[in-house]
């Protein structure tokens, strides 16, 4: 095959890759990935223990999200978030949520991370984190 071929191939490839999201909009049909099965409150408590002043809890949160485990500490006296760690899924933005939300009372992690969404999934880690905490009032 000749470059000139190669060429007219490769962005003829590039065009419809590119433009078939649009087409299909157009068309009125909706492209959308599939999001992962399951319910967005399948979350369970895998286990809830106090030490110390210190309620350690851990979870799995709804298969829709890519996180596998929740761990939380938090503060019996003061209701505030002592610590926090996702296993797997997008570790920058769980190390990030963590670091931010340390300090930060139980109430206000549930009402600013309530409902947050990630792509078509119907919830998000942050929103799952939401929901295991509002379980435990």
């Amino acid at each position: 095959m000749e470059r000139r071929d190669f060429l007219k191939k490769t962005a003829f490839v590039m065009a419809t890759a590119t433009l078939a999201p649009a087409a299909l909009s157009a068309a009125g049909s909706e492209f959308s990935p599939q999001a992962p099965q399951g319910n967005v409150n399948d979350y369970k408590i895998i286990s809830d223990t106090v030490k110390n002043g210190i309620r350690y809890v851990s979870a799995t949160p709804s298969a829709k999200v890519c996180s596998k485990q929740i761990d939380i500490e938090i503060d019996v006296k003061t209701q505030t978030i002592r610590n926090c760690a996702f296993t797997r899924g997008c570790p920058g933005n769980a190390i990030g949520l963590c670091n931010m939300i340390k300090g930060q009372k139980v109430s206000t992690v549930i009402e600013k991370l309530s409902n947050v969404p990630c792509a078509s999934r119907g919830t998000s880690c942050p929103d799952q984190l939401a929901k295991i905490l509002k379980s435990l009032k």
